[in-house]
This record gives structure tokens, C-alpha cells and sequence, in this order.
């Protein structure tokens, strides 16, 4: 018996739930609801594969898009925030009526 000195690598799955994402994210701006509805997984497991997702986007002439946030009382929108999960309260108002971050693959030069 044999063995290989490496180990064989697995032919790259086209139709992986990052892969998915990724598609529906080139299509336009969505919502991490919309991606959620669209893929079949839970809305709160979205933001950790966007996070993925921008991070493999680094190394192609891809980014990810964010369109921010924004508090649908008083107009704040989150502009610098990071996270790419929806806020929970506008820091101005504190109104938790918010309108969703949307997010799209866009080329560098855009």
C-alpha cells in the first residue's frame, strides 16, 4: 500500500453557501434579510460570511459594498461603523427603528 506524499485537493465547489452569497451580492444592493431569504440560512449567520466574503474579496479587483445604516426618525445614518450587523438604537434619538445596511460586490474602481 501506497500513500501519496499530498494530500489530494478537493476540486472547488461552485455551489458553496459563500459562493451562493456572493452571487446574490453581485446582483445589487440586498439586505442581510434578503440574503438570509435568498440562500436558505439565518439572518444573524450573514454578517460572519460577508465578513469572510470581504476578506476574500482583498486578494481579486473585487470590495464589498456597504451602504450604511440609517435611523428612520431623525435621518443618522452610520457611516462609520464597522460592524456589518444592524445597529440596534440610533446614538442621536434613540430610536430602534432602523433602516437596514445593504450590501452589493462592486468592482475597485468604482
Amino acid at each position: 500500500m501506497t500513500h501519496s506524499a499530498d494530500p489530494p485537493i478537493p476540486a472547488e465547489r461552485p455551489d458553496t453557501l459563500r459562493y451562493r452569497i456572493s452571487t446574490v451580492l453581485q446582483n445589487g444592493p440586498v439586505t442581510a434579510r434578503e440574503i438570509s431569504e435568498r440562500v436558505g440560512i439565518a439572518e444573524h449567520d450573514v454578517a460572519d460570511h460577508l465578513e469572510h466574503i470581504r476578506h476574500s474579496l482583498q486578494r481579486q479587483d473585487s470590495v464589498l459594498i456597504i451602504h450604511p445604516a440609517a435611523c428612520k426618525k431623525c435621518g443618522f445614518v452610520f457611516s462609520k461603523r464597522q460592524r456589518l450587523s444592524k445597529p440596534g438604537r440610533c446614538p442621536l434619538c434613540r430610536g430602534e427603528s432602523i433602516r437596514r445596511p445593504r450590501y452589493e460586490i462592486g468592482s475597485r474602481g468604482r
